[in-house]
């Protein structure tokens, strides 16, 4: 007999106890409403080749609670603010663990990281480890000079790109990147005196990209563990690949770092190298924990903000009268004879409003990074059985027409005084657009991802009109979503920045 066939009997029978025991033991309340499954495979096939839209449309027929079954893993689906509010706020403590699977179990060195790590006292220490010396309010007011720095650079390099167009998410990559990497390891590490393009740089885009990818991905064998071994979509190898190609680049950056220590401040990698040799247990942190964070924070931190700030750029674009408002707001506070700087930030209530407009409709992660319910729960009147996953659909919270009026019109006013939502910030302590997420295991970068966006996207917009390549009209931009684990642009923004400011703004002695 085959052991394909052998394999298909195996999947039939587990189905067939799994459900007869769920008969003898389950529940008095049922499980919250959903598409029938298939068989076999479940709900997977549903999930389409973009989830966040295909689940968004499933929640309109079954719901903004739904159960999934996706091969033998139980999903539960938050669409709406209430129901995110439950998991994230009332039920937080249930579900603050991540479900784990070959994917992450590598990409993550083992769950060595903080973004998969397991809850409890090892992670509160390394949340703690990053946000003294990079997220807390002292760390990022402490390196403002040095993100202005950056972003000054790149104001520089794109009003000096001749009359080629530039691949704005590039650039903004190495930007960020190159900010993120001076705080954490105490120096830059892309090269952008020939416009940004440095093959390292291009190299690192594409991997943080295909990570991002990766972890999108609805892999049939984490669902149907009978399966694994077929890895029918080849996510080992590629996996397996990926992870290499980090591995060599994070060690690299150790070992340089170690010749060539900066002493200009106490970096976020020299204080995690001290710690690695640290006599006492407890505040000790291994080698594969220290690459682990490095990833976290160059994946997490940079292609997230950057992507942000290319859609925003796009709908400001594609709203003239937005980006004349915003133009005029940046004019009368601080004028044309110098750049933005953080400082002007607190008076600038329409970019803030911008801002967050631009992170309700372009989410960073259109769906939460997972969690898992550690027991079995009650929400809203349904069962949530314990070992379900969590998906928060905060790109369909986001676009609610509940919650939102016109949700899907790029609007900022909706955030000023006397707009519809005047008082909601993205902070997660408002549930209906919550980009970071919320509760225990928000985003530990929140603070200094809004900080960074709101520099670059008020410097971007100050300093320069921008016109589309080819001289293509606003409204006919490609603003289709590539898949992925983040929200990327199918298309890059491809532009050409025209200098609005004084010249001497844009000279490189300022830098």
């Amino acid at each position: 007999m085959s052991p394909l066939i052998i394999g298909f009997a195996t999947i039939v029978a587990a189905i067939f106890i799994y459900r007869l025991f769920k008969i003898i033991t389950g529940p008095s309340l049922p499980l919250p409403p959903g598409p029938k499954p298939w068989p076999v495979v479940g709900n997977l096939p549903h999930m389409g080749h973009v989830p966040h839209h295909s689940l968004a449309a499933l929640a309109q027929t079954h719901g903004p609670l739904m159960h999934l079954r996706l091969g033998f893993v139980d999903v539960v689906v938050a669409s709406s603010a209430s129901v995110a509010e439950q998991f994230f706020k009332v039920h937080d403590a249930n579900f603050s663990n991540r479900p784990t699977n070959s994917t992450i179990k590598c990409l993550s060195f083992n769950h060595a990281d903080l973004t998969f790590a397991t809850y409890g006292p090892r992670w509160r220490y390394l949340r703690k480890l990053c946000s003294v010396h990079l997220f807390s309010a002292k760390a990022v007011d402490d390196f403002r000079l040095m993100r202005q720095e950056e972003v000054a650079r790149l104001t520089h390099n794109l009003a000096n790109s001749s009359s080629k167009a530039v691949n704005l998410a590039q650039l903004l990559n190495v930007c960020t990147t190159n900010t993120l990497s001076r705080v954490m390891i105490g120096r830059r590490i892309f090269n952008d005196d020939n416009g940004g393009n440095d093959p390292k740089a291009n190299e690192f885009k594409s991997m943080v990209l295909e990570l991002m990818v990766l972890l999108g991905v609805f892999n049939i064998s984490d669902f149907i563990p009978a399966l694994e071994w077929l890895d029918l979509q080849k996510m080992q190898v590629k996996v397996k690949k990926l992870q290499e190609r980090f591995d060599a680049f994070l060690t690299s950056l150790i070992e340089e770092h170690k010749i060539s220590k900066s002493e200009k401040h106490q970096d976020l990698l020299s204080t995690l190298l001290s710690l690695k040799d640290a006599s006492e247990d407890g505040d000790k942190i291994t080698h594969m924990e220290i690459k682990a964070l490095l990833l976290n924070m160059f994946a997490a931190g940079t292609d997230t903000s950057s992507s942000t700030i290319e859609w925003t750029i796009a709908e400001l674009i594609r709203n003239k009268r937005i980006m004349v408002r915003l133009q005029q707001e940046l004019d009368t506070v601080v004028g044309h004879d110098r750049l933005v700087t953080e400082l002007d930030l607190p008076h600038l209530p329409y970019l803030e409003a911008v801002v967050k407009e631009a992170f309700r409709l372009h989410p960073p992660t259109p769906l939460s990074v997972p969690r898992i319910a550690a027991k079995s729960c009650e929400i809203f009147g349904y069962h949530i059985p314990k070992g379900a996953t969590l998906l928060v659909n905060v790109w369909a919270i986001s676009r609610d027409p509940k919650e939102w009026s016109d949700p899907l019109n790029f609007q900022p006013e909706r955030f000023l005084p006397g707009g519809e939502k005047a008082n909601v910030d993205v902070r997660g302590n408002n549930f209906e657009v919550i980009p970071f997420g919320a509760g225990r295991r928000i985003c530990a970068g929140m603070n200094l991802g809004i900080r960074m966006v709101q520099l670059l996207i008020a410097t971007l917009a100050h300093a320069f009109d921008w016109e589309i390549e080819n001289g293509l009209h606003p409204q006919k931009l490609n603003m289709d979503e590539a898949y992925g684990f983040t929200l990327q642009r199918a298309v890059p923004l491809s532009v050409h920045p025209h200098r609005r400011l004084s010249p001497h703004v844009y000279s490189s002695s300022s830098l």
